[in-house]
């Protein structure tokens, strides 16, 4: 786990587009600017739900805050609002602090501590499971502080500077705490303090309450804004790289497990409406911010402090169920018929026994290799040979690959040991 600290970076002015190399003042992609100003305008009237108040300092926040931002995986950011106001970041912390630990430990070993399961309950719900004594899972309370106490340090302070240092990464800047909220979290924290004593007495938590509890009270209070999490999410999206300092912070497969209990937990007991209505995996905090994301594609970070009776910001889930609604941005969405991965086709001759060269093309999955031999491993039965030029081909996932290098392995040689399947791969898109 990368733990280098970046510089602080400026925020973007409202509604700019910033790519990672360009000045502020770069022109904006207005068509960007347009999608997301048309959502933060129908949503700016919405005037439901109440500031946080069970933490006396979260109380004193501008209950008409809002901003957005968005940052693809490629590094570019578009922002809109109040995008660069400061909060805390609260349980917007939680898939990070848990991809932290599945990073150092592995899944086998974290979910001894902690399990994967919707709870269907409030964030502060005593969820401990009755045969062996873990939380439901890492995203709500419980679960989160048995998460912190999973990470590398004897001592409170140990573990947040990890802890620090790693979100830090997530971010691309160097995060600090707010030290009246840290405060105010550890006067109010009793409820905390017992689930974290539960959990101790179950087994399941791997430091004293007080240090995970500490440390859990520190993580929580650390400032961001909704560009930090819009760059956190797009971290995972992109497979655990962050899109600004290209910094691997994750494994590809340490991302890929904490979406899906982001997807599955994230927003509490309103995960399974969530996922139907936005379909994003997501996760919120009391202060206002959410955090979702589009794998492989972008992540989204907003805020605004007013939230309903689940802890949601009430204008950042009515922002990212708009923007899923009207711009298709549902994971599970019925998409076009996909581009074929088969391009040019070409024979040596007329006859339908010559060589044949197929050009393939584009990002190439398990289904699009399923495509490709299906429609063309039926031209070895001519007696030629065939070729698959991989020239075009951006990337192969692995197990697309797999297939690949079966077919090959499996298709038998002419009498003359001539190559019957030849897998021309240039860039070596394949891997070895």
């Amino acid at each position: 786990m990368p733990a280098s600290d970046q510089a602080p970076h400026t925020p973007s002015p409202q509604g700019r587009a910033q790519h990672p190399d360009s000045s502020p003042s770069a022109e904006r992609p207005k068509p960007l600017h347009l999608a997301l100003n048309s959502v933060f305008e129908r949503v700016r009237s919405l005037k439901d739900g109440e500031v946080a108040s069970y933490i006396p300092e979260l109380a004193r926040e501008n209950p008409d805050q809002m901003g957005i931002a968005l940052a693809s995986v490629r590094g570019t950011t578009h922002e809109m609002g109040d995008s660069a106001a400061e909060f805390t970041i609260q349980s917007v912390s939680k898939p990070f602090v848990f991809a932290l630990a599945l990073e150092q430990l592995g899944l086998a070993e974290v979910t001894t501590h902690v399990g994967l399961e919707p709870s269907g309950e409030p964030f502060n719900a005593i969820s401990l499971e009755e045969a062996s004594g873990r939380p439901l899972n890492p995203m709500i309370n419980a679960g989160a502080i048995v998460t912190t106490s999973l990470i590398t340090g004897d001592t409170a302070a140990d573990k947040f500077e990890v802890i620090r240092r790693g979100l830090s990464a997530f971010a691309g800047r160097t995060l600090t705490v707010d030290e009246a909220v840290f405060e105010s979290e550890v006067e109010t924290g009793d409820r905390n303090r017992a689930l974290a004593y539960l959990a101790k007495s179950a087994g399941t938590l791997a430091s004293s309450a007080e240090v995970a509890t500490r440390a859990y009270f520190r993580q929580c209070a650390m400032g961001v804004n909704a560009r930090d999490l819009a760059i956190m999410a797009a971290t995972l999206a992109g497979g655990g790289v962050n899109p600004i300092t290209r910094e691997r912070v994750v494994s590809e497969n340490v991302a890929r497990w904490t979406m899906a209990v982001m997807t599955s937990c994230g927003m509490y007991d309103a995960s399974g409406e969530w996922l139907v209505r936005v379909g994003l995996p997501a996760k919120s905090g009391v202060g206002g911010g959410i955090v979702a994301l589009q794998p492989e594609q972008f992540g989204i970070g907003t805020f605004s402090p007013r939230l309903n009776d689940r802890g949601n910001s009430v204008r950042g889930v009515a922002m990212l169920e708009e923007l899923s609604q009207r711009f298709g941005l549902h994971m599970l969405e019925h998409r076009a018929e996909p581009l074929s991965p088969i391009g040019e086709i070409s024979r040596a001759g007329d006859s339908a026994d010559d060589d044949v060269s197929a050009h393939l093309r584009g990002d190439l999955k398990f289904g699009d290799a399923e495509h490709v031999l299906t429609e063309l491993l039926p031209e070895l039965e001519s007696g030629g040979t065939l070729t698959l030029d991989f020239g075009a081909v951006t990337r192969v996932g692995a197990p697309a690959a797999r297939l690949f290098r079966w077919a090959e392995a499996g298709a038998r040689p002419t009498d003359a040991g001539k190559r019957r399947l030849v897998l021309h791969d240039p860039e070596h898109v394949l891997g070895d």
